[in-house]
């Protein structure tokens, strides 16, 4: 089993997730599950890429061309992949990975978080979703997402894709037994 962590290229500013990041990498390793993720040597990236490694784990790193030298590419990995663009690495980091981890990040983790969120709802893939909620880092996003269920603009069903919990070990163990359903999203075929 692989799993795809999108993670901060910095360290943020709570020590708190630093810590959590090196604490997944090491669950990972010692539950002999590979880690994906994206490529680079500095902040959240490069603590679970580390902490995996000294665990004895196996990292693939997959980096776009243009961020290998702005986000110093890990030397140390198993695999580093160097691909044209940001569209090509997601779609690898998905295609290597049977669920997918988001730990506090910025901008690009939340897009990369999104669109794999999109594709499940849309049945591109069925694998299951969760947020490392590390210092209730997430309640906030995770109070905004029931919103948009209150709303009618997400189903319930596809609102419980994303799992979360402030535990690594926990987190993974809700990964392993989550079925992602396979509802269709708002379309109803008997009114076209």
């Amino acid at each position: 089993m692989k799993i795809c962590v999108f993670c901060g290229s910095s360290f943020g500013r709570n020590g708190a997730y630093k810590r959590a990041a090196a604490r997944l990498g090491a669950e990972l390793a010692n539950r002999g599950i590979g880690l994906v993720y994206g490529g680079a040597s500095v902040g959240l990236m490069g603590t679970i890429a580390d902490a995996a490694l000294a665990g004895g784990g196996s990292v693939i790193g997959v980096l776009p061309e243009a961020l290998a030298d702005l986000e110093i590419a890990h030397q140390g990995l198993d695999e580093l992949h160097i691909v044209s663009s940001m569209h090509e690495r997601k779609a690898q980091m998905a295609d290597l990975s049977d669920a997918f981890i988001v730990l506090p990040g910025g901008i690009g983790t939340m897009e990369e978080a999104f669109e794999v969120w999109t594709w499940s709802q849309l049945g591109v893939h069925a694998k299951p979703i969760g947020l490392l909620n590390t210092d209730g880092f997430y309640d906030r996003l995770q109070g905004f997402l029931d919103h948009l269920v209150e709303e009618a603009f997400v189903k319930k069903i596809h609102r419980d894709i994303m799992l979360s919990d402030e535990e690594p070990g926990a987190l993974i163990e809700k990964l392993a037994v989550a079925e992602v359903p396979r509802d269709r999203k708002w379309i109803d075929e008997t009114k076209r």
